[in-house]
């Protein structure tokens, strides 16, 4: 995912699942910062000397510069120039993080409106079920960018509230809520036998008159030739 400056909420989201399905140590790395190689000297812990690195201590060195090299591809050269002075991967994500999305009380006043949005959610006149799902979801998500999330019961809750008729809402349930569990849903009911559990074509009965019926116009087909 690239990062030219603009859209910083879409972009930290793509390049997160990114780097976790690279190599996940890399996440890890950006998100505690890189592990420096220490040891310890009568019990008081000390930097190592490079002249005592091992491989490991090679190799998780390695991860910082490699979570550097994805960061420094992903951007432009405007904030290339910005974050090119960080020894840290994790140096580098925070200070595109508090570039746009502000220190810890912008962010408390960005939640803090879009909670209000949230709450204050009302579906349009004339508003399709897709473009107002698709303006919801875009509030959800610029708060989970943020730390706030909602649980996919809240959400569906919360939509099923302000949708403006029963059309609307049986529309939603059918299109968008994927997350209910089985047992809630209605079980079919066969119009063969009248039980639930299963469709006609799928019938028990239905088959066994079936295969009651092609007996029978065999054994009619086999008199009809002995009597002939």
């Amino acid at each position: 995912p690239f990062f030219d400056g603009n859209n910083y909420s879409f972009w930290k989201t793509r390049m997160t699942i990114f780097l976790q399905s690279l190599d996940y140590q890399l996440w890890h790395i950006i998100v505690n910062g890189p592990r420096m190689p220490t040891r310890t000297i009568e019990g008081v812990v000390t930097s190592k000397p490079e002249n005592e690195y091992n491989d490991n201590d090679f190799r998780l060195l390695q991860l910082n510069s490699k979570a550097k090299h994805v960061l420094f591809c992903a951007v432009g050269p405007n904030e290339f120039n910005r974050i090119s002075s960080c020894d840290s991967a994790k140096e580098m994500w925070d200070l595109l993080e508090v570039t746009y999305e502000g220190t810890n009380q912008v962010k408390e006043s960005k939640i803090s409106m879009l909670e209000h949005e949230y709450e204050l959610f009302i579906m349009h006149d004339n508003e399709s079920i897709s473009d107002m799902f698709t303006r919801f979801t875009t509030i959800i998500n610029s708060l989970k960018n943020l730390g706030k999330s909602y649980s996919n019961q809240e959400i569906v809750r919360k939509i099923l509230r302000f949708l403006k008729n029963q059309k609307g809402k049986k529309n939603f349930k059918n299109n968008y809520l994927q997350d209910e569990e089985p047992s809630k849903r209605e079980e079919p009911t066969c119009y063969e036998c009248k039980k639930p559990g299963h469709f006609k074509n799928k019938c028990p009965n239905l088959k066994k008159k079936e295969q009651f019926k092609k007996k029978n116009e065999y054994f009619k087909k086999k008199k009809a030739m002995v009597a002939t």
